[in-house]
């Protein structure tokens, strides 16, 4: 599948754009400025968008009022086909936020049970007590979010409602020619209504990417040929962070041997869920590793891991923020990308995880470990990559059987002699494809 062998990009366009945080209902055409970061992406190596909420809602994107109109605040539909033909053109795929957990209180169908109560043909699209209230003082109960009342869980057990959703996918493809979808909170979903989805979105286009957010758990529960054909590993993005933070490789080495090394126990061995060092919920990696030396370096274990690498944007070239300062900060605006070293070393990165197939399918297992250095194996049938890392301040000579006596290194072009040991210089990181 095409998602498999990308490089994602993620844009939260509400914060992207610098539209207001409450819908004001003023049309203004902001999404255009995606256009002028193109030739940025392109540049950077991804081929692949992932765009967290586009559609109409209350504020924050997640909170949807209509699920077939771009938000005002964002522009017009016809402003949003507009740039995914413009990224299409450049061989760049489209990957939309799909709500289906909740809606936003302004969605018709919860206006419309607001309004006439038990006579409300769409009081069975939620889960609502007449008897009850809510903090918004409804005269009414309903089932919000993990609380957030702000956040209308529907009902996806009831067939309109899946209907509505469904037809929603299909006017997202006829009208833009959406290449997948992120589901939100797709650990909360109803299980059947993920099969639907997966069925429905197969008839519609081939390779209709669904890709789901789990945070804990058996990523095989929705993970599988029924259901999602990847999902995000959030397991692995605390170990990236943490194990540069504590100088303790062996906890991220650990949870990617657990997921994908040799044993026949290994949980998600042949898979490719969707990496990241952060997005648009957590801390900005600049902001969240002790030494700013790692930040090169925690690109590249994320790129020669398996998995989906998707860079976040702005983090690009080191920018920062902080989850407490709130969501607004991690959202940020920034009129034109930035290039510097770090944009550079992860375009390399990129080009690098798109030229090999053992870095996009290979398997893994792991060479050399210490608490400051990792040597790991990325493997097909023909082709053998050891990504290495040094992540200490002094050189660190590798002795180890390579299984070959030279290597050029995917990142850079150099070439390298297993000979006499494998020296890694302070905060270095290598791709070597070995030469038979």
């Amino acid at each position: 599948m095409w998602a498999y062998e990308s490089v994602f990009y993620q844009i939260y366009p509400l914060g992207f754009c610098g539209a207001p945080f409450e819908n004001d209902g003023v049309t203004e055409h902001r999404i255009l400025k995606v256009a002028d970061w193109i030739g940025h992406i392109r540049k950077l190596g991804a081929n692949a968008i992932y765009f967290s909420p586009v559609f109409e809602s209350d504020t924050h994107g997640y909170n949807t009022r209509d699920y077939r109109k771009i938000d005002c605040r964002l522009g017009t539909n016809e402003d949003f086909k507009e740039i995914c033909d413009k990224l299409h053109e450049q061989g760049i795929r489209v990957v939309l936020d799909g709500v289906f957990n909740h809606a936003g209180r302004g969605f018709f169908a919860f206006q419309d049970v607001l309004k006439n109560r038990e006579n409300s043909r769409y009081l069975n699209w939620f889960f609502i007590n007449l008897g009850g209230d809510s903090p918004y003082h409804d005269g009414l109960w309903y089932e919000g979010w993990e609380g957030n009342y702000d956040l209308v869980k529907l009902n996806l057990q009831n067939e309109e409602v899946v209907r509505y959703l469904l037809e929603s996918v299909r006017f997202w493809v006829e009208a833009f020619d959406i290449d997948g979808i992120r589901l939100d909170v797709a650990y909360c979903l109803d299980e059947n209504f993920l099969r639907r989805l997966r069925s429905f979105c197969d008839s519609l286009k081939p390779e209709f990417f669904l890709v789901g957010e789990m945070l804990h758990g058996d990523y095989n529960r929705l993970m599988n040929d029924a259901m999602l054909h990847s999902v995000t590993n959030y397991e692995c993005y605390k170990g990236l962070y943490s194990s540069f933070n504590s100088m303790n490789l062996f906890e991220i080495v650990h949870s990617l041997l657990r997921q994908f090394g040799p044993e026949n126990w290994t949980l998600y061995k042949g898979k490719h869920l969707l990496s990241f060092v952060d997005n648009h919920d957590v801390t900005r990696i600049a902001s969240n590793l002790n030494n700013e030396r790692h930040l090169p370096l925690i690109y590249a274990l994320m790129f020669g891991m398996p998995g989906i690498p998707c860079v976040y944007y702005g983090s690009e070239w080191g920018a920062k923020a902080r989850k407490q300062e709130g969501d607004p900060a991690l959202r940020a605006c920034f009129d034109l990308p930035q290039e510097n070293e770090l944009t550079e070393w992860i375009a390399k990165l990129a080009a690098a995880k798109k030229a090999s197939s053992a870095l996009t399918y290979g398997a893994f297992r792991s060479v050399v470990l210490t608490n400051r250095q990792c040597i790991f194996e990325r493997a097909t049938e023909g082709e053998r990559v050891l990504v290495a890392i040094n992540a200490d301040s002094e050189p660190y000579t590798a002795h180890f059987d390579a299984g070959c006596g030279t290597a050029v290194d995917l990142i850079d072009g150099t070439r390298h002699d297993f000979g006499g040991g494998s020296t890694l210089a302070p905060y270095s990181a290598h791709f070597w494809r070995c030469e038979r």
